[in-house]
């Protein structure tokens, strides 16, 4: 990784490299130290492969600001060299330009979103593995196709499992029967994989923000999601609105002559922006306010799509209420959607 040091006037100093290993990041703040007094330390990938280092420097007293990525047009001018982008960081800090600051990756949230990784990847292993199964049953022998073809997913899952499937692996039948009883086997390894990660998942979210799981039509996947959204320290956003705005739920201006209207967010966290469509999905089924608050800004002429970016805000001010209650700051009331 490359390094620079510019003064307090903004005058580069001196550029170094260093590996990324923690006696890399031992030498690193020896080397900054010995520059002068560290006010502030810009870095880009905090949340991802710069994370260590963050929390390294955070350790030490260091503050740490998120630099976004040179924009294309900038990299094309003045080229891809470490040094050259240490130097574009700490201008950026100096300037104030670059003022974000990063996300937390040391406390139990970085716990759930490590727990949560497993479990979408064993959903997704256990989608795609009973696809195979139902593929297989599709093209097998009659003899094996009839006698599965009508059975539920958890029936299909238990008759594969115990069955014996043969030994003669030059007919097809045989070969398709234990093929599917190994499919079968992993869909179970699969299911078992993913109740383990949800009782886990459920204790942690329990004892981080118990508020949020009592939240109408909030979950144990939507809640994990949404603190993974906010990280340990959810105070780095300002308002419910930051966070809104976090979760591409603040509405974007979209009018033009007469016609006053906003459109929803296509940016921010994809899937924090799930989490609220999922929770909204759920109230608009079963809970009475939030349907009448639909049946009425449909009389008004509103369409659903308008009326869902209104119910994402509405619940992203709740949630953030809940999440900065739960790490201690913020308000502690939550409005009413």
């Amino acid at each position: 990784m490359g390094a620079a040091v510019i003064d307090t006037i903004g005058r580069p100093l001196a550029t170094e490299a260093f590996p990324t290993t923690p006696a890399g990041y031992r030498h690193l703040l020896a080397w900054l130290s010995s520059h002068g007094h560290v006010l502030t330390v810009g870095m880009e990938g905090t949340g991802s492969f710069g994370a260590e280092l963050a929390r390294f420097l955070r350790a030490n007293q260091i503050t740490v600001i998120e630099v976004d990525r040179p924009d294309r047009r900038t990299r094309r001018v003045a080229g891809k060299f470490d040094p050259v982008d240490a130097y574009a960081a700490a201008t950026a800090v100096f300037s104030g330009r670059a003022n974000g600051t990063p996300k937390n990756r040391d406390g139990t949230v970085e716990a759930i979103r490590a727990l949560r990784v497993v479990r979408a990847s064993a959903v997704k292993s256990r989608t795609q593995t009973i696809n195979q199964i139902k593929s297989l049953i599709i093209t097998a022998p009659a003899s094996v196709r009839e006698a599965l073809r009508s059975l539920t997913t958890t029936e299909l899952i238990r008759r594969l499992a115990a069955s014996p499937p043969g030994t003669d692996l030059t007919d097809p039948a045989t070969a398709v029967k234990i093929a599917l009883k190994r499919l079968a086997k992993r869909y179970q390894h699969l299911s078992e994989e993913i109740s383990d990660a949800d009782a886990e998942l459920g204790a942690l979210i329990t004892h981080t923000a118990p508020g949020l799981l009592a939240l109408l039509g909030v979950g144990t996947e939507t809640a994990g999601q949404l603190l993974v959204t906010a990280r340990d320290n959810p105070d780095r956003l300002a308002s419910d609105a930051s966070f809104a705005h976090l979760c591409a739920a603040a509405p974007v201006p979209a009018s033009s002559g007469r016609t006053d209207r906003h459109r929803l967010n296509r940016g921010g966290d994809r899937q924090g922006n799930r989490a609220l469509h999922t929770i909204v999905l759920v109230r608009m089924r079963h809970d009475p306010r939030t349907r009448d608050y639909v049946a009425r800004r449909t009389r008004e002429g509103l369409k659903t799509k308008d009326i869902f970016r209104c119910l994402k805000r509405f619940v992203a001010r709740e949630v953030y209420h809940h999440l900065t209650s739960a790490f201690g700051s913020g308000p502690s009331a939550s409005p009413a959607t």
